[in-house]
């Protein structure tokens, strides 16, 4: 896969390094990691970054080659699939399962089963996947497959051009039925797990808006995510009195289901290469569906 674009005006980008960090948004990193495997040409020919432009150049970027991902050990799973194209690979990850390797999750992690999906296709790319949940959190994850990719969609996130929504099951009844949570969250002190709200902590706001109350004292809540805090909801929601039922961190265990019901259910982007929007949308997963009926 290729970037191309050709000058039409010389005063608009001075050289080439202007191109890539302007018209392509590349950050410092990828365009080094571009310049070190050879893959910057003006005109067809191998190009430097700081070579000067004129009009009718046509400058060209291969952000597609081979990369060595062995740092991640292949696993079988039984990947359930969304949506697939040469530039993406969005996931409904199940709960109970972590996204990246780790030294408790070593070959067992939503990124093992990437890579021998990868290596099925014969795709030799690093795992990269865009947005992240908690293992007990189920929903939609995205894996970039190329760093390009990756570097677009996180910064349709910081943008706030990327939205993410979710759906909760709390303890309680909320008393305003829509609202915003507005509260900085930070590393709770002597933990390299748990966040709480924090004045010193980074901005964090959540939107919400009750869909129903359930009985047994409890209600099915959607949220979307302004800010992309660690552990966000799930503070937010302890925070204002209300924690997510099953969050043993944040409120407390319950026999009604074995986890935090917390669901990724929809998506909504710009597609990086073709602009385009795109929404994904996946049902509830049976343990949080039997709660709401």
């Amino acid at each position: 896969m290729k970037l191309s674009y050709k000058v039409v005006d010389e005063k608009k980008y001075i050289n080439v390094k202007n191109v890539l960090k302007l018209e392509f948004n590349m950050s410092d990193r990828l365009i080094l990691r571009l310049k070190q495997n050879q893959k910057i040409f003006v005109n067809d020919k191998l190009s430097y970054i700081n070579d000067t432009l004129f009009v009718n150049d046509l400058v060209t970027v291969l952000i597609d080659f081979e990369e060595d991902n062995s740092n991640i050990v292949p696993t079988k799973m039984n990947l359930d699939i969304i949506y697939e194209d040469e530039f993406m690979l969005i996931l409904n990850k199940p709960t109970g399962i972590a996204i990246h390797p780790s030294c408790m999750h070593f070959d067992n992690s939503l990124s093992n089963g990437v890579k021998y999906y990868f290596d099925t296709i014969h795709l030799k790319k690093k795992i990269r996947p865009v947005n992240r949940l908690d293992k007990d959190t189920s929903g939609l994850v995205i894996f970039a497959k190329n760093e390009y990719i990756q570097e677009c969609l996180v910064n349709q996130m910081k943008n706030k051009v990327f939205r993410k929504e979710y759906l909760a099951i709390l303890n309680g009844y909320l008393e305003n039925k829509i609202g915003i949570i507005n509260a900085p969250i930070a590393r709770e002190n002597n933990s390299i797990i748990k966040r709480c709200v924090n004045d010193n902590g980074d901005v964090s706001i959540t939107h919400y808006e009750v869909i129903k109350n359930l009985r047994n004292n409890m209600c099915f809540v959607k949220f979307i995510l302004e800010t992309g805090r660690t552990h966000q909801i799930r503070v937010h929601s302890s925070y204002i009195g209300h924690s997510i039922i099953g969050d043993t961190l944040y409120g407390t265990a319950s026999n009604l289901i074995s986890r935090q019901a917390l669901h990724a259910y929809k998506i909504e982007f710009i597609h990086p290469i073709f602009k385009n929007k795109l929404i994904f949308e996946i049902d509830l997963p049976d343990d949080m569906n039997k709660l709401i009926k």
